[in-house]
């Protein structure tokens, strides 16, 4: 390292005066350049390469924190290269960084949200609590997470609107997309029809969705009746599925009742009203 030093030394004491200045700027640079493109590599390797205890990340997770981690790199190199060419150009960064610092504090007080976005986000990305491509509740919003970075998260919602939240105002969050998902019909029955029939029905019913859909992990079953309405018998079916396919279960259990009930002869019940005077025991309308 020394001979490497006074190398260095020699070769620039032997430069003309007016130009040795610009030469130490270039080499800064350079040097700079070479330690951002070294550290990117290392940072590749760990992450992406090799057998690493980051391997069994989520891949999203895995970009997210290497390109942290690169971005923190950077910046630190920069920082460093730009104190060094003050000092080569006679700046004095000891009194800089001193006023610096008088600054600093007082910006830090009014970058507290900042800072607590970035933290925030650092902590969501590290304990995995949702991944891109998630449908999630958080902070009042419900869609499926179109982005994460470390200060703010986006969520497009089923309307395609994109709301961008502060990562500081993620306090709970509701995952809909981890481990198996809840796909549950009613059907209403009405009053007049054959229980027996009708629930003999809904199993063929189920029978046919479960083999035609192969994103169905439990299910569906009957449950039998949940409730006695006014005008109508509830009978519920209930099934398990993967994530974010919940939703085309059920309707695909809809149009299969819908059509079993139609080949059945099978009446869905409606609305009566029913006339009482003082002539007639009743008449139904």
């Amino acid at each position: 390292m020394e001979d490497i030093v006074q190398a260095y030394n020699s070769v620039i004491n032997q430069l003309p005066t007016s130009i040795i200045p610009l030469v130490k700027i270039v080499i800064v640079l350079i040097v700079s350049a070479f330690i951002i493109k070294i550290a990117d590599r290392f940072v590749a390797r760990i992450f992406f390469m090799g057998k690493s205890e980051y391997r069994n990340f989520d891949e999203n997770k895995r970009k997210t924190l290497a390109s942290l981690l690169k971005s923190m790199i950077r910046y630190v190199t920069y920082f460093m290269a730009a104190l060094n060419i003050l000092e080569i150009i006679g700046v004095n960064t000891a009194s800089l960084l001193a006023a610096a610092g008088v600054g600093g504090l007082a910006v830090g007080f009014g970058a507290q949200n900042l800072v607590k976005d970035i933290i925030s986000g650092f902590f969501l990305i590290f304990e995995d609590q949702f991944n891109v491509g998630d449908y999630i509740e958080a902070a009042g919003v419900a869609g499926i997470v179109d982005e994460m970075g470390l200060r703010t998260t986006k969520i497009r919602d089923f309307g395609g609107q994109i709301h961008i939240i502060p990562n500081g105002e993620i306090t709970i969050v509701t995952n809909h997309s981890r481990g198996m998902m809840r796909a549950l019909v009613n059907i209403n029955i009405s009053y007049e029809e054959d229980l027996d029939k009708v629930l003999k029905a809904l199993e063929d019913v189920c029978r046919q969705v479960r083999t035609k859909r192969n994103d169905i992990v439990e299910g569906p079953t009957v449950l039998g009746i949940s409730n006695l309405g006014p005008t109508e018998i509830v009978v519920s079916i209930l099934a398990k599925t993967v994530p974010m396919q919940q939703w085309s279960v059920e309707r695909e259990i809809r149009k299969a009742v819908l059509e079993k009930f139609k080949d059945e002869g099978i009446e869905k019940p409606y609305p009566r009203m029913v006339y009482i005077n003082k002539q007639s025991k009743g008449e139904e309308l």
